[in-house]
């Protein structure tokens, strides 16, 4: 039986953490789903600038992404109930908490572990390891 691993972010402007995560998250099992957020379901921070579909696009053309799909507009766990992986990967930063979302797979029958990816180091002084970080070189550069 395949071990399927779904990870899932907003993944706007595509840096060095992101490509962590995700080898961290195939690393996990055999297939790697990745589930990017809608843009209007994205709450917690600045909704993406990149629109969903491109988004989805860039994901999928890392290598550790198997498939890679935009989240259903209004419940989260459709996706994961149609993949029915073994592992939900999450960021290590990423806002979720694990014990919520391992009720939420109980009530809906899954079976399903949720683990967390480790943090990225820096590798160099100047590096950029989130999407507010490289925005906000930008505007200080250029805006």
């Amino acid at each position: 039986m395949t071990a399927r691993v779904v990870a899932q972010g907003t993944f706007d402007l595509l840096h060095p953490g992101h490509v962590h995560y995700l080898r961290e998250a195939k690393a996990m099992g055999d297939e790697l789903h990745v589930i990017v957020a809608r843009r209007e379901n994205v709450t917690h921070k600045a909704q993406p600038i990149l629109p969903n579909r491109q988004r989805r696009d860039m994901v999928a053309a890392l290598a550790p992404v198997d498939e890679a799909r935009v989240g259903h507009p209004d419940d989260i766990f459709a996706p994961i109930e149609d993949i029915e992986p073994s592992v939900i990967a999450l960021g290590y930063d990423q806002h979720h908490d694990a014990d919520a979302i391992e009720a939420q797979l109980t009530e809906r029958g899954l079976d399903c572990a949720v683990r967390r990816a480790s943090a990225r180091e820096h590798r160099y002084d100047d590096e950029l390891l989130s999407t507010g970080a490289i925005i906000e070189r930008i505007l200080n550069r250029r805006g």
